[in-house]
């Protein structure tokens, strides 16, 4: 290997004063002394940034207790010690009790100087006794700078440091311990006293197994630890423990609340229940089936919901692809796009007609609810903070338009307004931008002219003489895009190497699109560049992603060739994978480009397998996979929505006009929603809803039937809630599994090593524990 050396040239470089703008950076540079500062009963010190001295500032009032001693300690004549003497109880009502820990003491984004150029901040800080960092930087017109950090300690000559729990649970036994310091030069006797309160109400707790008051005595410079055993009551929210000390001249205290959890817990377990068409399935809920061994459980509700025909779910998401916000072209053309389908799905049918008509007329509108909003007694309070019930509530939105959408006028005066729009965006050569004003787009171009192919591909009828001038001069500019293409490559190769894979993502694309339009005669030049490509596919689809391989299959299928698109299908089945709840679906990286997207793959694959080999039962298996996918939201895209809606809709069987048919059994208790006056299934999509309080839930109801008649898939849950004590809840297999593993951290000569606690690991004070939590899916 040659050397290489190169001149260094020594260029001008900004000075960072400290700065580091790396990932992690450290503004301030450490190099002042540590000082401290003692905290009197009142008072506050004042800190001259400038001159980097203390200086002592006017005296600062003393922050009122929490608690008043006179209303909520009960007045102790004497009390008895450790060693059983009686001793009278110190006055406790003067000391002053911390209860301002706030972590941050001081912070002010701009300052200004006296006359003499002097600055002095004064701020009271707060009350935790420990260690705090003061940083400044100034700078001033002429960028001049200056630092400063100092160290500074809050701590008085006597101090308590409790050591709580960060929570309790109901029934609790613990101890509670506090460390007494002494840092003053002299030995300390005195008292010390612990009080519990209801935080809620300010009612004095009387959870102490011995006297709230305790003697205590420390050298000078020491520390000692007194304790109390404890029990957490019931009907407690909220803790709040106060604890004071005093010995002669010096005193402390420190007050402040702590959460109490509940030792029970809401549970919610689930059984999935999916179906096919034509088929009769058993499924055991075994917790269910079992619970009455356990003597903790208390029942609350046991939900059962079921969506007999989720294919209308596709129509549902066509709002989506209507009010999408943003104004570039290829949202104009989804506007276009899901307004034909729209007026196409409500005239292809009067039952389909029929039923958007009662969508329209229900009152409450509850059809046009979001399965969340649905389902919303089996959603707690903290579910609420979560982002994907806002992605429900946005669902619910646009399902409540629906009978907006599907009005016939409005649909026709959409049409023309986005006609216009693509009409005004289209550019001379007949290629569309991304946005109006920026240069044509080759694969912006190639997806309308794709899209406007699905409708011709279907008979959709809007304006057929402006979608095809559109299209048109579309196909016009796609031809000479692949020419222009086709030459560079001749051009840069001078013929040499012509021959090996030169099959781009884009070039993929334009055999697709113009698979179409046949009917468009190719001029002379374009027809090599065609022709090339067209070789080029037959040659080399074997390195192609699914995606790709499935746009290939459909173009030369389409172009008169029989034997390669067999082969493309024959390698996809030999890849799919197969699931009782996803059907038939591929494994793949995905990714963010266009030609990485899961569910527009999903979507050309139902197209290929569908158009080439019409094989209807993979095409109904593809179809899980991608409804699957939209159970709970949308298909994240408009551009995944739309390939997804003319999947689900027009290939394959027809499962808008299936009447939903499905029976289902739970012990003794028959559920037939089409013979029920208790439940009324939602038009269409044939989802119902119904519950069993406490008293009505029997184990046998454990056992359910499900019995489906027609064609399609559905799907649905049984949703089981008891309350149980924590230690008794045992873990429910699902797809989801969560995995909890306490660790004890041991230093050994090999370094650190993880023991798992057990019983033959126990835990002693002053171990170090480790948490591993392991999600699987």
């Amino acid at each position: 290997n040659k050397e290489y050396f190169y001149k260094n040239f020594n260029l001008p470089s900004f000075n960072w004063f400290g700065l580091n703008n790396s990932y992690y950076f450290n503004l301030f540079r450490e190099d002042s002394e540590i000082e401290e500062v003692v905290i009197a009963k009142k008072g506050k010190r004042r800190f001259n940034l400038l001159s980097k001295k203390f200086a002592a500032g006017p005296p600062a009032k003393a922050p009122k207790e929490a608690l008043s001693e006179a209303d909520n300690t009960k007045k102790m004549d004497t009390f008895a010690n450790a060693e059983g003497d009686v001793q009278k109880p110190l006055d406790f009502s003067k000391v002053q009790v911390r209860s301002n820990f706030n972590e941050t003491a001081f912070f002010y984004p701009q300052l200004h100087t006296d006359s003499t150029g002097s600055l002095i901040i004064k701020f009271t800080i707060p009350e935790s006794l420990t260690k705090w960092k003061a940083m400044t930087f100034a700078t001033t017109t002429d960028l001049k700078y200056g630092f400063a950090t100092k160290k500074l300690i809050t701590q008085k000559n006597l101090m308590l440091t409790p050591n709580p729990s960060r929570f309790y649970r109901l029934g609790d036994k613990m101890l509670f311990p506090v460390k007494i310091s002494n840092i003053s030069d002299k030995n300390l006797s005195g008292q010390i006293r612990l009080e519990f309160f209801d935080a809620t109400n300010n009612k004095k707790l009387n959870i102490l197994s011995g006297n709230e008051i305790k003697n205590f005595s420390i050298d000078a410079g020491k520390n000692t630890v007194e304790k109390w055993e404890i029990v957490i009551p019931e009907n407690v929210d909220v803790l709040m423990y106060k604890v004071v000390a005093k010995a002669g001249e010096f005193s402390d205290g420190e007050q402040k609340a702590l959460p109490v959890l509940s030792n029970r817990m809401l549970v919610t377990e689930t059984l999935p229940l999916n179906i096919r068409g034509k088929q009769h399935k058993t499924f055991v809920f075994k917790k269910l089936l079992n619970y009455s061994q356990s003597k903790t459980i208390v029942n609350k509700s046991l939900t059962l919901e079921f969506t007999a025909n989720p294919a209308w779910y596709a129509v549902q998401a066509l709002p989506y692809m209507m009010e999408y916000p943003y104004e570039c072209n290829e949202q104009t053309f989804n506007r276009l796009f899901s307004n034909l389908l729209a007026s196409h799905i409500a005239n292809s049918s009067p039952k389909i007609k029929e039923i958007f008509e009662q969508w329209k007329n229900i009152p409450d509108r509850k059809a046009l609810l979001s399965n969340l909003e649905k389902n919303k007694e089996l959603k707690m309070l903290l579910l609420q903070e979560t982002p994907w019930v806002m992605d429900g509530k946005d669902e619910s939105e646009r399902q409540k338009r629906l009978g907006v959408l599907f009005d016939l006028s409005r649909m026709a005066k959409e049409q023309n307004k986005a006609l216009k729009k693509l009409e005004k965006a289209q550019s001379a050569n007949g290629g569309f931008p991304w946005f109006n004003g920026m240069p044509e787009s080759w694969y912006i171009t190639q997806y309308i002219v794709s899209g406007f192919g699905h409708l011709q591909h279907l008979g959709v009828d809007a304006g057929e003489y402006k979608i095809q001038k559109i299209s048109r001069k579309s196909v016009s500019y796609i031809d000479k895009k692949i020419d222009e293409y086709y030459n560079d490559l001749i051009r840069i190769y001078k013929g040499k190497n012509v021959g090996k894979n030169h099959l781009s993502y884009m070039a993929i694309q334009y055999l697709y699109a113009r698979s179409f339009y046949k009917d468009i005669k190719m001029s002379q030049s374009t027809r090599k560049a065609f022709d090339y490509f067209y070789r080029q596919a037959q040659k080399y689809w074997t390195s192609q992603s699914f995606y790709m391989q499935a746009m290939l299959a459909l173009a030369l299928h389409r172009f008169g060739d029989e034997k390669t698109p067999q082969e493309i299908l024959a390698s996809l089945r030999e890849h799919a994978q197969q699931s009782d709840e996803l059907g038939m679906y591929w494994n793949y990286t995905s990714g963010w480009f266009w030609y990485q997207a899961p569910i527009e793959t999903q979507a050309l694959l139902i197209e290929a397998f569908q158009e080439i080999a019409h094989d209807t039962t993979a095409v109904e298996e593809m179809k899980i996979w991608l409804l699957k996918q939209k159970q709970t939201q949308n298909w994240k895209t408009t551009r995944a929505t739309a390939e997804a809606v003319y999947a689900l809709l027009f290939q394959g069987s027809n499962l808008l006009s299936t009447q939903p048919d499905v029976t289902i059994q739970l012990g003794n208790t028959t559920i037939d929603p089409k013979n029920s006056t208790n439940i009324q299934p939602e038009a269409g999509t044939g989802y119902f809803k119904t519950s069993w309080q406490a008293a009505d839930i029997k184990p046998e109801m454990a056992k359910i039937k499900v019995t489906k008649s027609n064609v399609g898939i559905s799907w649905g849950a049984l949703y089981w809630q008891y309350f149980e004590d924590l230690d008794k809840i045992t873990e429910h297999q699902t797809p989801l599994q969560l995995k909890k593993d306490l660790y004890i951290e041991k230093i050994t000569d090999k370094g650190k090593k993880l023991i798992k606690l057990g019983r033959k690991n126990p835990l002693h004070i002053g171990d170090k524990v480790v948490v591993r939590i392991v999600l699987r899916v």
